[in-house]
């Protein structure tokens, strides 16, 4: 036969729910054109990460017009 799981507290039930809580996401300004990004992550804006251009946004503009 199957043994019945303890009951746990309030205090305790609550302490384990608290790590599932939703937290703000972590923005600093881009150096190039100052939008807010995640940090070690290339700007969407602009397309520059670590003071390099690494994706063409032009080119991304361009084809996402040329598509419509």
């Amino acid at each position: 036969m199957p043994v019945a799981r303890q009951r746990h507290t309030k205090a305790r039930r609550d302490r384990a729910r608290k790590m599932l809580a939703l937290k703000p996401k972590k923005l600093v300004s881009c150096p190039n054109c100052k939008a807010k990004i995640e940090p070690h992550v290339a700007c969407s804006k602009c397309g520059y990460f670590k003071g390099r251009e690494i994706v063409d946004t032009m080119k991304k503009a361009n084809k996402k017009t040329k598509n419509k």
